[in-house]
């Protein structure tokens, strides 16, 4: 990581996120150590003598991206399970390939998919699954050395259905309970609140069907506990929904109000499948919803109803989900789906406007990983992890509303500088802390070789010569 000490960056237009929204033409953002220490007018802040100097050249300068449902081990599959149904993908692809997994295809894939989250501007990500057989101990140095903020979630888990599907699980992907209890609370202790305080250790609970009820209660009061947070996908399939009422249940939130798991520390993946009538509770409840809108598009699992979750005050972020169901983690990208589909589907173009989208991916995501007191905006005191973004592209030209163009004509390859507890990550499309040519090579490399273990061949359906 690039340590500066104090930094100044100026000439930007900056989007503060406070609470205010407010905006700062020839904005202009000073960094002393992890914290900024002020938030003007660029006239204002050249009292400062910086360390280093930025120009942000005109640039949007806004709070990190934040990706609140990630899997870090399948950036090494993106593009391994394309155009086939959700069974066919679980079963036949995506659960062979992550269940023949080492621990050094865990690590590579995961400094892949931060390289990508990086140079695409996000700074802090919530992963959803760490399996044994990934090695948590080396996803956390890597995240510990890379420079980002992360919550890593253990896989938890003691049964080998999934919704609806008993016994479908593939043997490799299979772990223990009190296994999983053990590596979780030893994980806990290594390494929550550590490197800097980026790290959290959290409870990623399997889907419904591989977590019996008791499990569910055991690991509500272990979060508890150990004041630490719980993620799960829920709703993403419509069998969750058939699961629950074969059970007994009348829907989704009447079954996780019974087992203890709505509430501000619980970050529910997806949340297609919740009826009209549940959203009052889950916003009483503060319950979080991680908005997946390119993964739940390509596996076609649905819309949710994040308008009327946004309208009743459910705190709603975004998650690009994985490399198989999305294929990137680009969350400028995910902010323009998050943007347009609802409009398409409600035949409303004043739902989820530009605004409201970079709200989930910065202060939003900060609500669902706890932390929105010290980032998500830019505002004196808190955590400088914040972004650049060129505008000086023909992409993005004219610009008479940067706010709506990053959203709807933006990606994240116009990201230009990424900084996350005030060092920089990224400068001019340079990464700083890690070799990106080194790790496309690796994850090649690795990818052969667990092809070749799994015994799955990936290639075009056109002939090939």
């Amino acid at each position: 990581m690039s340590k500066s000490g104090s930094i100044l960056i100026k000439n930007g237009y900056v989007l503060t996120l406070n609470p205010e929204r407010k905006i700062i033409r020839d904005g202009a953002v000073y960094v002393e150590g992890a914290n900024i220490a002020d938030v003007d007018k660029s006239a204002d802040l050249s009292k400062y003598s910086a360390d280093r100097v930025i120009d942000a050249g005109g640039g949007i300068v806004m709070p990190g991206l934040i990706d609140t449902h990630t899997h870090l081990a399948q950036a090494l599959i993106r593009g391994c399970a394309d155009d086939v149904s959700l069974v066919d993908w679980l079963k036949r692809y995506v659960w062979v390939l992550q269940g023949n997994f080492t621990e050094l295809d865990g690590k590579v894939s995961a400094e892949l998919c931060m390289a990508e989250m990086i140079k695409s501007g996000t700074t802090s990500f919530i992963e959803c699954m760490i399996h044994t057989r990934y090695g948590f101990d080396g996803i956390a140095r890597a995240v510990d050395r890379i420079g980002m903020r992360a919550a890593l979630s253990k896989i938890i888990m003691n049964s080998t259905g999934y919704a609806d599907s008993p016994d479908i699980m593939y043997p490799g992907m299979v772990e223990d309970e009190d296994a999983c209890l053990r590596e979780t609370k030893e994980m806990l202790q290594k390494w929550h609140g550590k490197a800097d305080g980026r790290l959290q250790v959290w409870y990623g609970l399997r889907s419904l069907g591989a977590v019996t009820d008791d499990l569910f209660k055991k690991v509500v009061h272990l979060a508890d506990e150990h004041d630490t947070h719980m993620t799960m996908h829920l709703g993403e399939v419509v069998d969750d929904v058939r699961y629950v009422r074969d059970k007994g249940y009348d829907n989704l939130t009447a079954f996780a109000e019974d087992m203890g798991l709505l509430g501000s520390n619980m970050v529910f993946a997806h949340g297609i499948h919740f009826e009209d009538s549940e959203i009052d509770l889950l916003a009483k409840t503060q319950s979080n919803i991680s908005h997946c809108p390119a993964s739940n598009m390509k596996l076609a699992s649905g819309f949710a109803k994040i308008p009327l979750m946004l309208q009743k005050g459910v705190p709603v972020s975004l998650g690009c989900d994985g490399g198989p169901s999305n294929n990137t983690y680009d969350m400028v990208s995910e902010m323009r789906l998050a943007a347009l589909i609802h409009k398409a589907y409600f035949e409303d173009p004043l739902v989820v406007p530009a605004e409201k989208a970079i709200e989930m991916a910065t202060i939003g995501g900060a609500r669902a990983m706890g932390i929105e007191d010290h980032v998500g905006s830019l505002e004196i005191g808190k955590l400088a992890d914040l972004i650049i973004i060129n505008i000086d592209h023909t992409g993005l030209t004219p610009h008479p509303n940067p706010v709506s163009n990053l959203v709807y004509a933006g990606s994240g390859h116009y990201v230009d500088t990424v900084m996350c507890n005030g060092n920089l990550l990224m400068l001019d499309r340079e990464l700083l802390t890690l070799d990106e040519r080194k790790v496309r090579k690796q994850a090649n490399k690795q990818i052969e070789a667990l092809l070749d273990r799994a015994d799955i061949t990936i290639e075009p359906k056109w002939d090939t010569l």
